[in-house]
């Protein structure tokens, strides 16, 4: 089962991708808890593929597309932008020192790993690549 949806760089689109994630995996019985540990990491993902990616430039678009082959999804989410966004191998990060240095963000992609069973950033004819994977038992 496959569903895809496309989208301008804009914050304003995150509502619609929560809302396809949430329809896609509710539609196949998916515990809530998955559902909502699936939508918070797609969501990061492609607000940081909307904010750092593309700068929020609305003429750049973002396609994802949502599979279940069995009891796994796979979620790839591409961009159509000219930069690359590869974002560097996450470490754990210091929550303590975070919140001592007042610091806001950064802590996004290390969530998704923490959510997610694999997570791929790679490039396709000069775009950006995430591939999500996670099991749904």
């Amino acid at each position: 089962m496959k569903d895809v949806l496309r989208i301008e760089c804009s914050r304003r689109n995150l509502q619609q991708v929560r809302d396809f994630v949430r329809g896609f995996l509710s539609r196949r019985s998916v515990p809530e808890l998955l559902i909502n540990q699936v939508v918070l990491a797609v969501d990061e993902v492609v607000a940081n593929f909307i904010i750092h990616a593309n700068g929020e430039d609305e003429h750049q678009f973002i396609d994802l597309e949502l599979v279940v082959d069995g009891r796994v999804l796979s979620v790839e989410i591409a961009d159509n932008g000219d930069t690359i966004f590869l974002p560097a191998p996450h470490s754990a990060p210091d929550l303590p020192e975070y919140i001592r240095q007042g610091r806001k963000g950064g802590t996004g992609m290390a969530l998704v790993n923490r959510l997610m069973d694999r997570v791929e950033f790679f490039t396709r004819d000069h775009h950006t690549v995430c591939h999500l994977s996670k099991h749904l038992v």
